[in-house]
């Protein structure tokens, strides 16, 4: 697969030689724990000149346990994800776990995420490409890196053009996640 590269916002190219941080809480809990991220992790890129997008889920629908916290829903996590943008100037990316997620979703993120789990479902992934805007997709542990290649394609069939992979490791065994870098 080849490489490209494009904006995501003024000052935020993915890939280039230079390293973007995608990074926040796993889950946006409440305004305020997400303003005090945001603002550490700005000033520190800031300082270190390393681009940032902010990254908080606002619906964690892949919790192990009925009884884990899942965030504040849909339309107060995409107001807290719009504040923390609005605030602080920076880039926004969420994950989505169903195809009718992906418009509104896209009307507040600059990328959105597909979790590793679900990187093979084909109706999200080609309402996620609908949208325009750039898919950031988790490559499932259970997968070879050259099994992504159907993933892009469905993406690029769907119209997506602007595609970041990320490999988040491979399961050898049970509870034993390693990253191969040699799938990079």
């Amino acid at each position: 697969m080849s490489q490209k590269s494009f904006d995501i916002a003024p000052g935020v190219t993915i890939g280039k030689e230079a390293l973007v941080l995608l990074a926040g809480p796993c889950v946006a809990e409440s305004l305020e724990i997400c303003r005090r991220i945001a603002d550490f992790t700005c000033r520190v890129c800031a300082q270190l000149k390393i681009p940032y997008v902010f990254k908080a889920s606002f619906d964690k629908a892949n919790r192990t346990s009925i009884n884990g916290y899942r965030g504040h829903g849909m339309q107060e996590g995409l107001e807290i994800l719009a504040a923390i943008k609005r605030e602080f100037g920076c880039p926004v990316v969420t994950d989505l776990h169903e195809a009718w997620q992906c418009a509104p979703v896209a009307e507040v993120a600059d990328i959105l995420q597909i979790p590793a789990f679900l990187c093979r479902q084909t109706d999200l992934l080609l309402a996620a490409a609908k949208t325009g805007k750039p898919v950031n997709v988790k490559k499932g542990q259970f997968l070879a890196p050259e099994d992504m290649k159907a993933v892009v394609g469905k993406l690029e069939d769907g119209g997506a053009d602007k595609l970041i992979l990320n490999d988040r490791g491979t399961s050898f065994g049970y509870h034993n996640l390693v990253v191969d870098m040699r799938g990079l």
